[in-house]
């Protein structure tokens, strides 16, 4: 887990050190106001297991998660909104396209966005594919590479990582190979104007509305 500062009374929840980066990354793109802090959980159990706490935080004024949908969305997000409605948030049967936003009887603005994009299966790394562009040569082909290896099972990657072998694959293609992927949006390797993208950016902008001024990257 890459531990921060903590600094804000909004608080967004991630999986783990990719995620928190890509975030910050997006942040600095889009200059969105630093007024929240990116905590990584060290892993979608940890994450889930600090919601409660984070809830009874003094202070607290809106909390958000993103996770992984994995391999079964559906399942995830009925994980999610069990667990909130025992804190009294009114959640929809299911999740919002756009990401969920609401508030329970205290006040508390809550947030759930579940890559890679709210609708189908996968992880951080499927919504970072979104954003390669849409002419990039390089994606097909280490798609291609991908699926001849898997073809003669010579991969040694659980099938259900592919979609972190096929971009990290990618990356090991580009000006400076092995770019994380944080950097590689920083870098403009990724297209940050792709409807996924916007739709992650109007989701953080409704959570953690803000006067701060973004004035550090972590």
């Amino acid at each position: 887990m890459t531990k921060i500062q903590e600094t804000f009374n909004q608080k967004l929840l991630v999986e783990g050190k990719d995620d928190q980066h890509v975030i910050w990354a997006l942040c600095q793109q889009f200059n969105i106001k630093e007024s929240f802090d990116v905590i990584d959980c060290g892993g979608v159990a940890n994450l889930l297991e600090q919601i409660p706490q984070r809830l009874k935080q003094s202070g607290i004024e809106s909390l958000g998660i993103i996770v992984d949908a994995d391999i079964d969305l559906n399942a995830r997000w009925q994980s999610i909104k069990n667990l909130l409605t025992v804190h009294q948030f009114e959640i929809p049967d299911q999740l919002p396209e756009e990401g969920l936003i609401c508030q329970n009887a205290d006040g508390i603005t809550f947030g759930v966005w579940v890559m890679p994009n709210n609708k189908v299966n996968g992880m951080l790394e499927d919504f970072i594919a979104f954003l390669v562009p849409e002419s990039d040569p390089l994606l097909p082909i280490a798609a291609d590479v991908l699926n001849d290896i898997e073809s003669r099972n010579l991969q040694k990657y659980s099938r259900n990582y592919k979609a972190k072998a096929q971009i990290h694959t990618w990356l090991a293609w580009q000006e400076e190979p092995g770019t994380p992927l944080g950097q590689s949006i920083t870098k403009r390797y990724l297209s940050t104007d792709t409807e996924t993208c916007l739709r992650l950016i109007n989701w953080l902008k409704g959570l953690f509305p803000s006067p701060h001024i973004l004035n550090t990257l972590h």
